[in-house]
């Protein structure tokens, strides 16, 4: 339910401006739309996805959504910028029920979960260096994920800026892209390696907002 309610809330509020007519996007990617400053995650517009491959027959994909987090953005000085986000672990969403009950499911008898648990820890990224290349960048910070941290760089890039008009918010946003790929092995989470695939791609789309 909760779901359904972000996903028609965008367009409750959009609703007056299309009565309106056409009207241009209020975002785009020219970075003269980006004033700077620090910027909550927009949970309801950010997500990672995440793909391994199954049994060498087919990819498949997962969810991770209601990101929180912030980002403290100079565009004069992108090299400076800081990212801290957290991922709630426990709201993954797949398309088979049965396989999302497993990610999250007590391991038997009292054992080791083959995934993540019952009631696992909030997954983080903190940043710890940027390296800007125009409108792209490689991000390198920590992640931690099943109770361990690692060193991650994501491949990003700049996707749009600018501010909402009034009748929805009017607050300035700023969007990226970004991937990377982690070994879910190097964080404890080896279950059927190598049947199911070791190495996860990660698809992020991070949506931030001030």
């Amino acid at each position: 339910m909760r779901r359904s309610l972000l996903v028609l809330l965008p367009l409750a509020l959009a609703a007056p401006l299309i009565a309106q007519g056409p009207m241009s996007k209020p975002g785009s990617a020219n970075t003269a739309g980006i004033s700077g400053g620090t910027y909550t995650v927009d949970p309801g517009h950010t997500q990672v996805v995440w793909t391994l491959d199954h049994l060498g027959f087919s990819p498949y994909t997962g969810i991770f959504g209601d990101v929180t987090g912030t980002l403290t953005l100079d565009p004069k000085n992108p090299k400076a910028a800081k990212v801290d986000v957290t991922i709630p672990v426990s709201k993954v969403t797949t398309a088979s029920a049965g396989l999302t009950q497993h990610l999250l499911r007590p391991g038997k008898d009292g054992g080791r979960p083959d995934f993540f648990g019952a009631s696992p820890a909030d997954a983080r990224f903190v940043s710890t260096s940027v390296v800007p290349n125009g409108q792209k960048a490689q991000i390198t910070g920590n992640l931690t994920l099943n109770g361990v941290t690692k060193p991650v760089t994501l491949d990003a890039s700049f996707y749009g800026a600018g501010k909402m008009p009034a009748q929805m918010g009017g607050k300035e946003n700023v969007g990226f892209r970004a991937t990377t790929t982690i070994r879910r092995s190097e964080f404890g989470l080896g279950f059927g390696v190598p049947m199911v695939g070791d190495e996860v791609k990660l698809d992020i789309a991070a949506a931030f907002q001030k």
